[in-house]
């Protein structure tokens, strides 16, 4: 059983209402879904995604992760990490665990565990390099960063920054909640988004020594009450996108290379007018051509699409049912042919075409059924 500060954090983080296999054809993606639970539940489950029918194909599933709520990839596409949590958000320290990816068959091999250090860890992103790791802690609203080693094993962290201050939402904004950490483009900073601060925190980053450090310009604000969660660079290297999980919004910055500086220019809304429900965002992601960006409501229950225009800024080009409850997370095939979208309380995958002039969503079967999928990687 889940103690009940773990199960409190479960709701926010997740938004809801109280045998290997043969090598992939050219056709196949392999596909790994994190299922977000404790104990023998809690797995990462791989599947052969075939790109002309949409299929998902189960081929194997590593056991040995407890409550993984988040995944990253190595460049190289021959590592794993994941989040390992015997007790999510309690007060011991979480770990980070690192896998090696055994050929194209969906088996994990465990190399070794670090620590987070901080609780609810809910992030984790591989610099360019392939040597840095950095985690985002949402309960105690830290991030850390971890040296890679040649194996693919983590050491221990190199650099921790705790974030402090508070915003105007007297429930969810009363201390820091780091919720996601990515790295630019150039490799050179790394951005922060701060749910609990109403920020996007810079940082600089040192790739080979793995450490990150205060930017000269040190964050960009949010609206406020937005709480933005999750953050993506467009492909062009011009522009930030901020999803905003208490505003129900995504906010688009101009991103400086020189300086690391961001400058907000607009901020639309994910939900129709009419709804007048609960809901919240948690997950964006832009087609590889940056036409079109996607984003999560959980509540509504939906994924909203954008049109991305030469300036970078958002046209709303409709708003689809995700077919299932409380869309969690994205991913986008490498040819930008389809969405996958992780249903966590719905307790399914489901995969849609995207139209590739108009950046429309089409069903392309009944959703694949797996317990609470938090998370989806790629290999490319």
């Amino acid at each position: 059983m889940r103690s009940d500060l773990a199960r409190y954090l479960f709701v926010m983080l997740a938004g809801v209402m109280p045998a290997a296999a043969a090598p992939a054809s050219a056709d196949e993606t392999l596909v790994f879904v994190s299922a977000f639970a404790a104990g023998e539940e809690g797995a990462i489950h791989a599947f052969q995604l075939d790109s002309k029918t949409g299929s998902l194909t189960p081929v194997h599933r590593t056991t040995d992760v407890e409550n993984p709520f988040f995944l990253a990839v190595s460049p190289d596409q021959k590592f794993l990490y994941s989040i390992h949590a015997r007790k999510f958000g309690a007060k011991e320290h979480e770990e980070v665990a690192a896998y090696a990816i055994v050929g194209r068959t969906g088996q994990l091999k465990l190399l070794n565990r670090q620590s987070s250090l901080g609780s609810a860890s809910c992030y984790l992103e591989v610099d360019a390099t392939g040597k840095t790791l950095l985690v985002a802690n949402y309960s105690t609203g830290s991030v850390a960063s971890l040296p890679v080693r040649d194996d693919g094993s983590l050491g221990e962290a190199a650099s921790f920054i705790q974030h402090a201050g508070s915003s105007v939402d007297p429930v969810r904004q009363t201390g820091p909640h780091a919720h996601s950490i990515v790295v630019s483009p150039e490799n050179r900073f790394a951005y922060a988004a701060d749910l609990g601060l109403d920020e996007v925190l810079i940082y600089r980053l040192d790739a080979a020594k793995a450490t990150l450090s205060p930017n000269q310009t040190p964050l960009a604000k949010t609206p406020p009450g937005a709480g933005p969660r999750h953050l993506t660079f467009h492909p062009n290297g011009k522009y930030l996108y901020a999803i905003n999980e208490l505003g129900n919004s995504v906010t688009l910055f101009d991103y400086d290379p020189r300086s690391g500086a961001l400058r907000e220019r607009q901020t639309v809304s994910t939900l129709p007018q009419e709804f007048e429900g609960k809901s919240y965002c948690a997950d964006l992601k832009i087609t590889p051509n940056g036409r079109f960006l996607y984003g999560t409501n959980r509540g509504h229950d939906s994924i909203a699409a954008y049109r991305i225009g030469d300036d970078g800024r958002l046209t709303l080009a409709g708003i689809e049912p995700s077919l299932g409850k409380g869309p969690q997370n994205l991913a986008i095939s490498p040819r930008g042919e389809l969405l996958l979208c992780a249903n966590m309380p719905g307790g399914n995958v489901a995969v849609f075409r995207i139209d590739p002039q108009t950046g429309g969503l089409t069903s392309v079967g009944p959703p694949v059924s797996m317990p609470s999928p938090s998370c989806i990687r790629l290999l490319f």
